[in-house]
């Protein structure tokens, strides 16, 4: 039996209602796991092939489930990526355009839509939306980004309760409570476990603290890109490894300034002799400036990879309890990321481009005795598509306003890869704003992705066949002028059927939010 069908479903709720001799027939709908992250990166996923590390629990989902190698988003930046998520709506339509903006939870989520239709919601971790959560029976989530270690958060959105510890290890622990003591065993479940991690300023955990320490990592290809043969937008772009990491992200000088005697002894026992050994070879101009670039990755990925390594494990947490408990059988499991992230490509961190690390996000599932095991599709799945297929799970009615659709044929192996999505629409809004990403827009179909900065004008072409770290901008090529056409149209067609309305913001000139140097002291 697949559960894809509305009507199949609509006979299960119905059923779920009778009553037998006097009794409730169990409500045999799958619970919803939904274990999420902050701008994690697929190359930090072994399961998605990382030269990097290993990701064991993640990697555990996809073996026993799926992994979809095109999952997208539709504006790669956290607050408009959750909200797309929440409502199954485009930027334009749920009004979170940007970071800036507050989110309003009194339109129409699938979360609402779940409780109506019997489920029990909770939401845990990180909410990073501005306003109270709404649409769940039980929330407990950080106060803006949160930080990594000893955070406040919002019980219920009353209260303001203070923590000690590292944020990853108290979500987890938070989630595994609710699991135990809240959840009413009477009612299938949506649990949002959602990680502070892998976001910026990249603090491991104490047990992480020394992982990578004896080896040097490699770079991307694209690690010493000179963006010529791209749009200005990338060339202007602040989000350099080698000029636009400040001392925070690198730890040179102040660790989160917030940690307890004990944490601070062990921050210090792990930075302090390699920044020293950092500051012994500046003096001594051992470092030319291609050494002082190298060594800066190394530290970035090393504790941005420290940050992963950590919700690995607190994810593998969550996995044994449903497995020790018998709630395995009947729970889909998710792991995805509110958006992908660069770590080296194009000389880059950070995320916001429609180029492939940003606009991909890692997504794998596991259902079993549903999701085949050790599945991989390539279909033009996204995060838009997420409240309909929670809400196909559930057999709750999909309201006629949603711009995604159920993902579960996909997921169930009953629907090819290119039967889902031919064209996918991308729109990212935030300028002026933090890294000076030019707001642009733009269609991605099997083999190319078309993309036009409306505010300068400038259009890039790629054939991702042969282009797949996208360096060749193929737009006034002769030879592609029929693809132009061909994807312009698209593009068009794909605005008019969303109703994208024409961005007339006011532009003002956008300056960097990173300084180009860090120092010791007073330097």
């Amino acid at each position: 039996m697949t559960f894809r069908n509305n009507a199949t479903w609509l006979a299960v709720f119905l059923t779920a209602l009778v009553v037998v001799q006097g009794c409730e027939a169990p409500d045999d709908r799958p619970n919803i796991l939904f274990i999420f992250s902050d701008d994690h990166s697929s190359a930090a996923i072994s399961a998605y092939g990382s030269v990097l590390n290993n990701t064991p629990h993640i990697d555990r989902i996809a073996r026993e489930g799926i992994r979809l190698d095109r999952y997208l988003v539709t504006n790669s930046i956290c607050a408009p990526s959750r909200a797309t998520i929440l409502t199954g709506k485009y930027s334009h339509e749920n009004g979170q355009l940007t970071n800036f903006e507050t989110f309003d939870g009194n339109q129409q989520t699938f979360p609402k839509l779940l409780q109506q239709a019997g489920y029990q919601t909770a939401m845990i971790g990180k909410w990073h939306l501005r306003s109270v959560p709404t649409g769940f029976d039980y929330s407990n989530v950080l106060i803006g980004q949160g930080p990594y270690y000893n955070p406040r958060m919002i019980l219920n959105g009353v209260d303001t309760v203070s923590h000690e510890g590292y944020t990853t290890d108290i979500v987890t622990d938070m989630a595994l409570d609710w699991l135990r003591q809240d959840r009413d065993s009477g009612k299938p479940f949506l649990a949002m476990v959602q990680h502070k991690a892998p976001h910026r300023p990249w603090d491991p955990g104490p047990d992480q603290l020394a992982l990578f320490d004896d080896e040097t990592l490699p770079q991307p290809s694209t690690f010493r890109d000179n963006y010529d043969t791209r749009s200005s937008a990338a060339a202007a772009a602040n989000m350099r490894v080698a000029t636009n990491l400040v001392a925070r992200d690198l730890k040179i000088e102040a660790g989160p300034g917030n940690l307890n005697e004990e944490q601070q002894a062990r921050w210090d026992a792990a930075y302090g002799p390699r920044n020293e050994a950092l500051r012994d070879a500046l003096e001594r101009g051992d470092m030319d400036d291609e050494a002082l670039v190298d060594w800066k990755y190394q530290r970035y990925v090393k504790d941005y990879l420290r940050t992963v390594a950590s919700m690995d494990e607190n994810i593998g947490r969550i996995l044994d309890y449903l497995e020790e408990t018998g709630l395995a059988e009947n729970t889909i499991v998710i792991y995805s990321s509110d958006q992908g992230w660069y770590l080296g490509e194009h000389g880059w961190y950070d995320k916001r481009w429609m180029f492939e690390p940003s606009l991909r996000a890692p997504f794998v599932a596991r259902w079993p005795g549903h999701i085949p095991d050790g599945s991989v599709s390539a279909a033009m799945t996204s995060n838009v598509d997420l409240a309909s297929t929670f809400l196909d799970l559930a057999g709750a009615p999909q309201p006629p306003d949603l711009h995604g659709k159920s993902m579960m044929p996909v997921l169930l192996g009953e629907e090819g890869e290119d039967a889902f999505r031919e064209s996918f629409y991308y729109h990212y809004y935030e300028y002026p704003g933090s890294h000076c990403v030019q707001r642009h827009y733009g269609v991605r179909t099997d083999r190319y992705k078309l993309i036009y900065y409306y505010e300068i004008d400038e259009w890039e072409l790629f054939d991702l066949d042969v282009d797949p770290d996208e360096v060749n901008n193929r737009y006034a090529d002769p030879a592609m002028q029929s693809i132009v056409t061909e994807l312009t149209t698209e593009l068009d067609r794909l605005r008019q059927d969303l109703d994208v309305p024409a961005d007339t913001r006011p532009m003002a000139e956008c300056t960097s939010d990173s300084a180009g140097w860090f120092g010791f002291g007073d330097e």
